[in-house]
């Protein structure tokens, strides 16, 4: 029996068609089998791509979402959040409101805000983590497959892992032309993910000509099938915690916001509000907010 699905081509995080991340959304995906979303998102070909399910009629949520790749299954995606999310609020003419998700990183509260016939998405990210700064072999490993020397490392910046549900590493460089003309290593890196238990790779600067943008970034995850992802909630997200946790930030009260921007050296800039909430000078909560726009809306048979 042919089952049919809603898809949605959003680009989150800008308002520009063809700009910011493209994600895959599709809608009424609960009877399609993990195979099939599978095949879907190879198909589709965006970094992710995200299924949206309807709950049981006792769950305590309003929707389930998975997340695919082209090549696997992962626990949490922000631009595909953001973008799943927008789609719903165009496809069932949502009012402002705030819907729970169900994701592998918990149940997150996603908040629509309806302005001008258009949605602004805010997404709850999962709880922060941080692990100790990698050992010098490990550290040297990564510059390396990331063709970067030592002197080109913020001295401020700890080479480490940090996460909101999906993990990255954070590597803050000095100069945002360095940045824009990296040419990484991807089998090195790919290797390297296996050995470090992270597959995300996360080349940051401060070096912005904008008071607006704090930051400038690039992410890498080639082990999962992305060469580089254009715009990274789950890289933007965490980098907030990262540093108000290693006090590379100062901040005078519990909240601290930046705006990150991220895929110019692709063409395809997009950035997103990122809010920490602070307690006891420790990240404790974290939202990533950005636009969307929709690039098409079809109907799959499969």
């Amino acid at each position: 029996m042919m089952k049919e699905v809603v898809v949605y081509q959003i680009d989150s995080f800008t308002k520009e068609k063809f700009k910011g991340n493209p994600a895959g959304v599709v809608l009424g995906a609960e009877n399609l089998t993990p195979e099939e979303m599978q095949l879907i998102a190879r198909e589709l070909n965006n970094s992710e791509t995200a299924f949206v399910l309807k709950p049981d009629q006792n769950d305590y949520f309003d929707y389930h979402v998975r997340y695919f790749t082209p090549t696997t299954e992962v626990p949490i995606c922000g631009h595909a959040t953001i973008g799943a999310l927008y789609a719903k609020a165009i496809e069932d003419k949502l009012d402002s409101c705030t819907i729970k998700i169900n994701t592998q990183v918990g149940i997150l509260p996603i908040d629509i805000l309806k302005e001008n016939n258009d949605y602004l998405i805010t997404m709850t990210q999962g709880s922060f983590s941080l692990e100790p700064a990698f050992d010098p072999s490990i550290t040297q490993k990564i510059i390396e497959a990331l063709g970067l020397k030592m002197d080109d490392l913020n001295k401020d910046c700890p080479i480490q892992i940090a996460s909101t549900g999906h993990s990255k590493v954070m590597i803050g460089i000095n100069n945002r032309a360095l940045l824009n003309n990296l040419t990484p290593d991807f089998t090195a890196l790919a290797h390297l993910s296996k050995e470090i238990s992270c597959n995300g790779y996360f080349v940051f600067t401060f070096d912005s000509d904008d008071k607006d943008i704090l930051t400038y970034g690039r992410m890498f995850a080639p082990a999962i099938g992305i060469q580089e992802d254009p715009v990274t909630g789950n890289a933007n997200g965490p980098l907030g915690g990262y540093l108000i946790q290693n006090k590379i930030v100062k901040v005078s009260d519990e909240t601290f916001e930046f705006t990150g921007r991220q895929g110019e050296a692709i063409n395809r800039i997009g950035q997103m509000k990122v809010e920490v909430t602070i307690k006891n000078h420790i990240p404790e909560l974290i939202r990533i907010t950005g636009n969307a726009v929709s690039a098409f809306r079809t109907v799959m048979q499969v």
